[in-house]
């Protein structure tokens, strides 16, 4: 794929996130397309917020888990990237009817680095010492895909289908605090909406793992992870649909709480 065609997708994807709309699937356009093509595509789209004015301020992983890479028949994650524009404290109102097209709540653990993080070969020892500590978040998934008929290659593309995200005012350090088997409620309009017992386990073993990947994924481009930045680690359990008026609150053992409103 030529650097043209990339402009252009990206621009197409860039379009319909500035405007709410969506577009059709980018595989089913181009068959040919590739995961270096999608990461591309992604960057330049990145390239246009910034000549926007957002700031880089961290990265999410998604498709941490079995179950989400077998739906879209791969065997990795993905990663997009979080800027400022995205950025709400807990008990925000989250605007879906001016910024989101076909929202979805997930409930993560989020890293905060003290540290530079640039692979390639760092262990979950590095990351643990990079890390200032960890806190509970909502990724607000989004898809400018029509109807989600997303594939591996256009969710990529689409930034890894992220929209906004919700942090808790609250940072854990991360000594002592077990990841692995935490359990995680998350609630909308006061009713159970989301819950998983050890989710931290479905994400390669770890959420620390998670963020292993990332960091060495990110070497083969010649970038890294900065301290400072923040790090959505992937959904601990199903995704819950969001629409304007709901409110969503999010408790992970030991690590905080979170909550927002839809409006």
């Amino acid at each position: 794929m030529n650097s043209a065609l990339i402009t252009k997708l990206g621009d197409e994807l860039y379009h319909a996130m500035r405007t709410q709309t969506t577009i059709e699937p980018l595989s089913k356009r181009e068959p040919h397309i590739v995961v270096a093509n999608s990461y591309a595509i992604s960057r330049h789209i990145l390239a246009r917020r910034e000549q926007d004015g957002e700031t880089v301020v961290g990265m999410k992983i998604g498709l941490t888990s079995r179950a989400g890479q077998k739906q879209l028949r791969v065997d990795r994650p993905d990663y997009g990237f979080l800027t400022d524009a995205m950025a709400f404290n807990s008990g925000s109102d989250v605007p879906i009817s001016s910024q989101l097209i076909q929202p979805k709540a997930e409930g993560e653990i989020v890293f905060v680095l003290a540290e530079d993080l640039h692979g390639p070969n760092l262990t979950a020892g590095d990351v643990i010492r990079a890390t200032k500590g960890v806190t509970a978040g909502f990724e607000i998934a989004d898809s400018r895909i029509v109807d989600w008929r997303n594939a591996y290659e256009d969710t990529v593309a689409d930034n890894a289908s992220c929209g906004l995200y919700v942090l808790s005012d609250k940072l854990i350090p991360i000594e002592g605090v077990d990841l692995v088997n935490c359990s995680m409620e998350l609630t909308r309009n006061g009713e159970v909406a989301s819950i998983a017992n050890g989710p931290g386990s479905t994400a390669l073993g770890s959420p620390v793992n998670v963020v292993v990947w990332l960091a060495n994924a990110l070497s083969q481009y010649g970038a890294g992870l900065n301290a400072g930045d923040v790090i959505l680690s992937g959904s601990l359990g199903p995704t819950v649909p969001a629409a304007v008026g709901d409110q969503l609150s999010l408790a992970i053992g030991g690590i905080g709480e979170a909550s927002l409103r839809f409006v």
